[in-house]
């Protein structure tokens, strides 16, 4: 097949099998689907228009996703970018014809996703023709996943079969599920946070390493649907490392910190219940990870050694890794505050 846009190539994601009853769906950059399924239906319903600009704020894959989103379909970007955008992702937004703007330095998340939201409510003010993604808030985000969900469900028909990502955004994994369980409401989903996220009540615990950006958050996210989800587990960046590490050494995948955290939480799920399939979503490649991971995989951990305290409540989770059957509950009142 010849792609008529480097993104459209991107996108797909490779399913790699790991053990017999463990499989990696490995992204090069997860959210390309995501962006580009957003950007062609808001063009295609006229909510946006060639030309214009769309803005967002990002932790990093997100905005390498718009930006070829928006390289593809032919509108501006603009992007609001986190402290963890390295110095790569900048060139190649900027080369993509990007602007970016970077908050200014924060180890707290917290203060960090605030500023970046704060930040692009100025930007409107300014320029009330651009328009916000919303890439934490606005369903059209997961619409390209389901795309993926179908693939999924036709290389592994009949299986029992169980998603573990990490929660994020909740585009990913509840549009993967959410279109898997149309035809097989069986599908568990199991969910990965790191401590110090609001999403499903870590938010009392501090990593003093380094929360993970990406798949938590300090703030509301109307796109996760917590009834989706089957399990939770938390990890902190240590354990997500050394998962990272493991999935190297062991099967040669060279994938961020967020599949580590994945690849760990499914390892024990496989465990625990042999009797399914349990697919990892990888969400993108190692390399921004390098100085913060790989580099320093002599401390990191053997993954045979490791395993989570078993919790029923939030209240209960203890670092560095805790697990609770989540059971498809809905979010608690206490959680919810208005959108960002």
């Amino acid at each position: 097949m010849i792609h008529p846009h480097i993104a459209d190539a991107l996108k797909v994601p490779d399913l790699v099998r790991l053990t017999d009853d463990l499989v990696l769906l490995r992204f090069e950059s997860m959210k390309v689907y995501s962006a580009l399924a957003a950007v062609r239906r808001l063009l295609e319903r006229g909510t946006v228009r060639p030309g214009q600009t769309l803005i967002d704020s990002s932790s990093g894959i997100y905005a390498y996703a718009l930006a070829l989103a928006c390289h593809r379909y032919g509108t501006r970007c603009h992007i609001v970018a986190s402290t963890t955008v390295d110095a790569t992702t900048r060139a190649q937004l900027e080369i993509l014809g990007a602007t970016v703007e970077q908050v200014a330095p924060s180890r707290d998340l917290e203060l960090d996703q605030k500023r970046r939201v704060r930040r692009v409510r100025e930007l409107l003010a300014e320029h009330p023709d651009w328009h916000w993604m919303r890439q934490y808030h606005d369903d059209v985000h997961c619409l390209g996943y389901h795309e993926v969900a179908d693939r999924i469900a036709a290389a592994f028909p009949g299986r029992a079969l169980t998603v573990v990502g990490g929660v994020g955004s909740g585009a990913s994994t509840g549009g993967l599920v959410d279109r898997l369980r149309a035809s097989d409401p069986s599908v568990r989903l199991v969910g990965v946070q790191p401590f110090g996220s609001i999403t499903f009540g870590s938010q009392d615990h501090h990593d003093p390493e380094a929360i993970i950006a990406g798949i938590g958050s300090s703030i509301v996210f109307d796109n996760v649907r917590h009834h989706l989800y089957d399990t939770l587990h938390w990890l902190d960046f240590t354990h997500a490392m050394s998962g990272s590490v493991a999935l190297l050494r062991e099967h040669a995948v060279f994938a961020g910190l967020s599949t580590g955290a994945g690849y760990l939480a499914a390892t024990h799920e496989a465990r625990c219940h042999p009797d399914r399939l349990h697919l990892v979503i990888g969400a993108d490649t190692g390399h921004r990870y390098v100085d913060r991971v790989f580099a320093r995989h002599a401390q990191a951990l053997d993954p045979a050694a490791l395993k989570p305290a078993e919790v029923t409540t939030p209240e209960e989770m203890t670092m560095p890794w805790s697990t609770m059957p989540w059971r498809r509950a809905a979010c608690p009142p206490r959680w919810k505050e208005p959108a960002a």
